[in-house]
């Protein structure tokens, strides 16, 4: 653990990280909430209908939110964000203390939530490496990588406790809780490092793109990562609930099998402080293929010794991937243009898991859940595993970083 006291020793980045600790835990407590709840008032397609609510407006705006990320100061974008977000699950926890929730209410505050995201994502990895020397930037993402992993660890446990015991209104109240506390956190941070000079949206958002275009390797992972996402994970978030009572008799099993994932993401991190292969894409996307099979074979209903242990190993995998390639792009991509390919990344990952979110429910109805999952599963596998042979995927090694980042202070 030297590693990690040592990059925590840079007060920015110990705000940051502290903030994050906090914010994450919400997030993985409320998305596993949502789906447990709506499937509890809802169908399978209402939990598709509120899960795209709050990916629409992540996808859509992302861009514009890469862009403000690098005009302003980062740490105050976030701090935005968050009072934004602590206000929405605020509301939400009160409409759900007071009764059952219309569907289209639920839909109306995700849309709202996912917005504020499209600002907070670009700007949280673009700030990292100002708060961190360039030498500790993987030490840096791999604290994070931790705070993120922690967090799918504990967050689906407390999840499933407080909807299927206290209630779900108590999951969002604790979600709506943990922005404050990162508001407060972030309003601390003292923002250095160079920024954007403004010209208008459309000539930013080509310099972000120019950046992004000239790396085969960036835009084949995201490519292939949208395409993945659409075909099992997007099914799997929709359907996992209900796949989990079809198969193994209690839908809390999903929520114990993501937990399964977060303790594997947790070991990934620790080991990801030490661990810089020569080959960081190639490496990257090597692990980027173990999760969908293991969606297929969760949808056949094994054992739970066998579903267990393979969850801990997709999250393990996709610690591997995370901290691979966020160090890549804060190593490769100037520090003016991050957030900007940030944002690119973030559309481009996610630009399609809406229309998944849409179809598994209608999907499901028309050839069964399970079905769903095995075939998206098994394709999702073929396409990550055309992106790992890509030459530029394949070739790129370790470089020093092209713009030096600011050093932080103790």
């Amino acid at each position: 653990m030297d590693d990690m006291r040592r990059v925590l020793r840079h007060r920015e980045f110990r705000l940051l990280w502290l903030a994050t600790s906090a914010s994450r835990l919400g997030d993985q407590i409320v998305f596993i909430a949502l789906a447990l709840y709506v499937t509890e008032i809802g169908s399978p397609t209402d939990v598709g209908l509120v899960l795209a609510a709050n990916a629409i407006p992540l996808v859509l705006f992302v861009l514009i939110g890469g862009v403000w990320a690098d005009r302003l100061e980062r740490h105050r974008v976030m701090v935005a964000t968050d009072v934004a977000r602590a206000v929405l699950h605020g509301l939400l926890a009160l409409l759900i203390f007071l009764g059952d929730v219309p569907i289209w209410a639920i839909v109306a505050i995700e849309a709202a939530f996912g917005t504020a995201e499209a600002f907070f994502n670009p700007a949280a990895t673009g700030l990292i490496p100002q708060t961190v020397p360039d030498a500790e930037l993987q030490q840096a993402n791999a604290a994070m990588s931790i705070v993120q992993n922690a967090s799918e660890l504990l967050g689906p446990a407390v999840a499933t406790a407080l909807v299927l015991g206290l209630g779900a209104g108590w999951a969002f109240a604790v979600d709506a809780t943990t922005f404050v506390i990162s508001a407060l956190l972030l309003a601390r941070v003292r923002s250095r490092g160079e920024r954007a000079a403004r010209q208008r949206l459309r000539a930013e958002l080509a310099i972000g793109w120019q950046e992004l275009r000239s790396r085969q390797w960036a835009w084949v992972v995201i490519a292939a990562t949208s395409v993945a996402l659409l075909l099992a994970l997007a099914p799997f978030l929709t359907l996992g609930p209900t796949v989990a009572r079809e198969q193994f008799g209690n839908a809390g099993t999903y929520g114990a099998l993501m937990a399964a994932l977060g303790g594997g993401t947790l070991v990934g991190s620790l080991v990801g402080l030490r661990w810089r292969p020569r080959y960081p894409i190639r490496f990257a996307m090597a692990w980027g293929t173990i999760w969908p099979p293991a969606i297929a074979i969760f949808a056949l209903g094994p054992p739970l010794w066998v579903t267990g242990p393979l969850f801990v190993l997709v999250g393990f995998g996709f610690s591997m991937f995370d901290v691979s390639w966020d160090t890549a792009l804060q190593e490769r991509i100037p520090a003016h243009a991050l957030s900007r390919v940030s944002s690119f990344d973030w559309m481009g990952s996610l630009a399609l898991l809406p229309l998944g979110f849409l179809l598994a429910g209608p999907a499901a109805e028309a050839f069964g859940a399970v079905e769903v999952l095995i075939v998206g599963g098994v394709a999702a596998t073929l396409v990550q595993i055309a992106g790992l042979v890509t030459p530029g995927v394949w070739r790129l090694q370790n470089s020093p970083r092209p713009s030096s980042g600011v050093e932080a202070s103790a």
